[in-house]
């Protein structure tokens, strides 16, 4: 195996590894999803590896078709830009509307009291609140489209060091080298994705937030949306 192949594919782990890790739109949104929508780790290592194979496939297939047809690393920043910039919007509006639902919804099931008649006893007052037993606004369409929204919005988002700094470097090489390196890419950002979603929901819910219960969605819409926005206005 040529040197060059070598350190493309060490760059490659550790590119995999540093823009999954710093890059909280790769995990956040799984975290808060899974945790106010009771998905189980099963379900959120399921939801995950798919977002993170369209989230790697994508770029990949653009790579691909641009050293197919032989067009210059600046053309495919200039598609990987705006799909990066699509996706980052895209991500935003989900979060925004999220919390935004969020919000309302944690006024409208907000603790409240009953006038309660016992026969001859005198009436009273007695406190009641809804707890997501009694609620019934999530029925199956809603909570199976969430996963859905976070593929596309997954799938429209490039892996910037992809393309310009692995696949047409190693394609020099060989197509051998081109798939070699793309793999270790490709396996060690879902990897890290995966470790690191898993990890944080088995720890979130060890956390004491049984007084935010009632706030949970309207956090989760904010977590995203701040996700959203730091793409677009930081470069995360």
């Amino acid at each position: 195996m040529k040197n060059e192949l070598v350190i493309l594919m060490i760059t490659a782990a550790s590119l995999g590894f540093l823009h999954t890790l710093f890059g909280p739109d790769h995990y956040v949104p799984f975290v808060v999803m899974a945790k106010v929508r009771k998905w189980s780790l099963v379900k959120t290592f399921w939801v995950t590896l798919l977002c993170g194979l369209g989230h790697i496939s994508s770029s990949v297939l653009i790579g691909l078709a641009g050293i197919a047809l032989g067009l210059t690393v600046s053309k495919i920043k200039v598609i990987e830009s705006f799909r990066g910039g699509l996706a980052a919007w895209m991500l935003l509006a989900f979060g925004l509307v999220y919390f935004i639902w969020g919000i309302q919804r944690a006024f409208k099931y907000r603790p409240h009291t009953h006038w309660h008649s016992h026969g001859d006893k005198a009436n009273h007052l007695h406190p009641h609140k809804h707890d997501n037993d009694h609620m019934h606004i999530h029925n199956e369409d809603e909570k199976n489209i969430t996963p859905w929204i976070l593929f596309t919005v997954f799938l429209f988002g490039p892996c910037e060091p992809l393309i310009p700094l692995l696949m047409y470097p190693a394609a020099k090489s060989s197509y051998w080298g081109l798939l070699l390196v793309t793999g270790v890419f490709g396996s060690i950002t879902i990897l890290t994705m995966l470790s690191i979603v898993i990890i944080s929901s088995w720890g979130i819910n060890l956390l004491p937030i049984s007084k935010l219960e009632r706030f949970t969605h309207a956090l989760a819409g904010g977590a995203v949306l701040l996700c959203g926005m730091a793409i677009i206005f930081l470069g995360l």
